[in-house]
This record gives structure tokens, sequence and C-alpha cells, in this order.
């Protein structure tokens, strides 16, 4: 029996792949839901855009009907050399190979106050429950940290009107990751929306009575009253149990690029793993949407087969949005650039903004930040796997909008800036070739 541990985007697609290429009794064990669910939608669970049965993508008979058997229950302890888990129900499970796909939790702060009541994260459908049940009749609201899952929770409570100050430690919004240019037009964007940003801001106190978050103090002195406390300064692998089983960890369960643990039969996807050498140019530890379901897309296939893994993840990709700004990004956009490397911005300077980075002496497109536009996936990953020039890639970039009719055409603007900068003379082309691709 093939046992997962964890029921998010990882441990799920393995299952549905080793089901897919074999009859192996599968088994999902969960603590957090039964059923899977997404977990990005959880925020317009709490917007009212839908319920949450809503964000689970599979109808529930589909289970059954797969032979994926699931239990909502906690792994207390791992026995690798009996090949057993110990329940937290009392119940023992034993399995021929198991996967830990448990995911992550969100960082603490460390500062007395964490555990009072009305400071929490936002992760987990328990999570989503407190804070459903904690803001019903709240006024103000203080998160801190500037993540995607900080801006989730500001757009939550705006749309119930809750003020929202938004602690941040840095100068400008994600620019620990975005380059300045980006960091500034995500900003101005997040800034029409009626968030008190506080930049150069750090939570250095959490101010309690009778065991309840009343208000901060910032490491500047500044005092905020509050009737909650976000705290969404990233998250963590979810690996307390695993570290008592006697499987290498380090920040996660430590994993080589088969996926496989110190431990015989016994593997690691998704959020919790870190690999013990990375690929060229990537994190140990990738806690990325698309990179766990690649991974359990791998190892599912692997396992299914008797045979190895060889994680192959591809070009970077991300998407997220702030409030309504839509963001993707491709292959490699540095916060700043390499010396060998070169760049060129372009924005309508209201909607759209676009951040091309290339090699400056081959001119090879290396990647592109997005902003307020959806662009094509199979296109982009072309043109980064076949190491296509700067020029081929603006020269074809309308074929490359998802959705080009409800976007203002402003493409003929960008190659003449283009032009201008670089002495060249391309113009906008959308040949047959390019579309027949991405149709692929």
């Amino acid at each position: 029996m093939i046992v997962i541990i964890g029921n998010g985007i990882s441990g799920v697609t393995a299952a549905r792949y080793i089901r897919k290429n074999s009859d192996e009794e599968i088994f999902i064990i969960s603590s957090e839901s039964k059923y899977f669910f997404s977990r990005t939608a959880l925020m317009y669970v709490y917007m009212g855009h839908m319920r949450f049965e809503h964000t689970e993508p599979y109808e529930r008979d589909f289970w059954r009907k797969n032979k994926i058997q699931l239990l909502q229950d906690r792994v207390e302890e791992i026995l690798p050399k009996e090949k057993k888990l110990l329940l937290t129900s009392g119940k023992i499970i034993d399995y021929e190979k198991l996967i830990l796909a448990t995911g992550s939790k969100p960082l603490k702060a460390g500062l007395k106050g964490e555990d009072a009541e009305g400071v929490r994260g936002l992760y987990s459908k328990q999570d989503l429950e407190y804070i459903e049940s904690y803001s019903k009749n709240i006024k103000k609201a203080i998160i801190v940290g500037g993540g995607l899952i900080g801006i989730e929770l500001a757009e939550m409570f705006l749309s119930r009107g809750i003020h929202v100050d938004f602690l941040v430690r840095s100068s400008k919004y994600w620019n620990n990751v975005l380059p300045e240019e980006d960091a500034d037009f995500v900003s101005s964007h997040i800034a029409k929306h009626h968030v008190n940003m506080l930049y150069n801001e750090e939570l250095n106190e959490i101010i309690t009575n009778n065991g309840k978050v009343e208000g901060v103090k910032t490491k500047s002195g500044k005092e905020i009253e509050t009737d909650f406390l976000g705290i969404t300064i990233g998250v963590t692998p979810n690996i307390e149990f695993i570290r008592k089983s006697g499987i290498s960890c380090n920040r996660g369960v430590l994993i080589n690029r088969h996926f496989e643990t110190s431990e015989k039969d016994i593997y690691a996807i998704g959020d919790c793993a870190e690999f013990i050498e990375p690929l060229e140019g990537r994190k140990a530890i990738e806690q990325v949407w698309y990179t766990g379901k690649i991974m359990g897309e791998q190892l599912g296939k692997a396992i299914a087969k008797n045979g190895k893994a060889n994680y192959q993840p591809g070009f970077w990709f991300n998407s997220a949005k702030f409030f309504d700004l839509e963001y993707q990004t491709y292959g490699n956009v540095p916060p700043k650039l390499m010396p060998d490397q070169d760049d060129f911005v372009f924005t309508d300077g209201k909607n759209i903004f676009l951040h091309f980075v290339y090699h400056k002496k081959t001119r090879r497109f290396i990647g592109v930040n997005a902003f307020g536009i959806r662009l094509r996936h199979t296109l982009f990953n072309h043109w980064l796997l076949n190491e296509e020039k700067i020029e081929t890639v603006i020269e074809n970039f309308a074929s490359a909008v998802f959705d080009p009719e409800f976007y203002t055409n402003y493409e003929g603007a960008m190659i003449s800036l283009f032009n201008r900068h670089f002495g060249t003379m391309i113009m906008v082309r959308e040949t047959k070739w390019w579309q027949k691709l991405i149709k692929k």
C-alpha cells in the first residue's frame, strides 16, 4: 500500500498519477480536511464569492471511483524500520511506500503574544474558519509581512469595511523579490485600494490585555491599536512530527533529485521538501503551487512504474494577483541585474507594466515580469527553451497575449519604444507559425 501524508496539490497529484499508471492501493491522510481543496481560493470564500465546497476541484465521488482512500486524522509518529504510522486516533497504518507531502505552516515572529486571541496567519482551512468567526464585529486590523498572503488578507478585510494598517519592514512592497521599478508599480497600485501601507516599519511588540490582542508597537516606537493582528511573514515546512522519526531534515525534509529521503521507500515532495543539491538557479525549498504539482506528477509516474523520478521543473513560473492587478513571471527577473544582464521596461503609465531581462552580449531572452495582463505559458516556455533573442520576443509579443480582445492594443507603442532605445527596426508580427505553436 502507498500512503500519502497530506492532501494538498503535491500529495493529490501524486495519488492521481499513481492511479493513472497502476492498480496500487492508495491511502491519503490529512488532519486539515478530508477532501482536497484549492488553498488559493480561501480568500474568496471569506469574501462571499464562493462557498467552501466550491473550492474542491473534484466531485466527492471521484475518490471512491478512483479507489483512493481518504482518512482525516493526524500522524503522530513515523516508524521507518517497521513501516508503520501511528495516528492520533490510535490507528496504526502499514505502508510499503510513504510519500510525505505535509506542506507548510505560517512562520511566527517569535514575540510574546503571538498565541493571543485575535492573532493569526492565513494558510489552512482552520485559519479561515478562525478569521471568519473572529472578524465578524471588528473595525481595525493590522497585517505584518510584505508578501502575497498579506495582500490576500488585506483584500479580505477591506471587502468587509475593516480598516487595514499594513506593516512592511522594507521601503517598498515585495522588493526582496521584485526589481525596484516593478515594486514601485505594485506599491502604487496597492495604494489605490485604501490600504494604509506603513513602509520601513517592523513589528517589535504585541500588546495584549487578558489574553487578547489590543495593538502593536513597531521598532520605530509607533503604537497602533487593532482588533486583529495578521502575521504573514512567510511559511516554513510543516515537518515537526517528521523530525522525531529519524528521517534527515534541515529546514525541510532532505531529499535527492529523485525525491528520496534518507529512509528507504520514503519520499518527500512539495513545500515540505528540501533538495540536498538544488538545481542550478533554483532554491533548495520551492514553495510554489506549480512546482508542487510537477513534483507530484513526476514522483507518481515513477512509483507507479517502479522507477526513479528525476526532478525536471522546467523554467521558473509564478502568478498572483494584487487586488485586481494580474501578475505573472516567466524565467528569471532578479531584483538586481547581474553584470551580464540588461533589461527593457514598458508601461502604459496606468495598468500595464512589462519588465524584460536578456543577456547583454548574446541578447538571449532570460525572463519577464508582466503586470496587468495575462500571457501564454506555452509560448514563453518555447522562447526560453530555444534561447530566442529579445528582439524575437518583442516582435512577436502580440501572439503571447492570452486574451487580446480584452486588452488595449499597445504592442505598437512598446515596439516603437524598443526601436528608439536600441536602434532596431522590428515591427509587430502575428504569424501563423506562432499561432500553431500556441495550440499545441
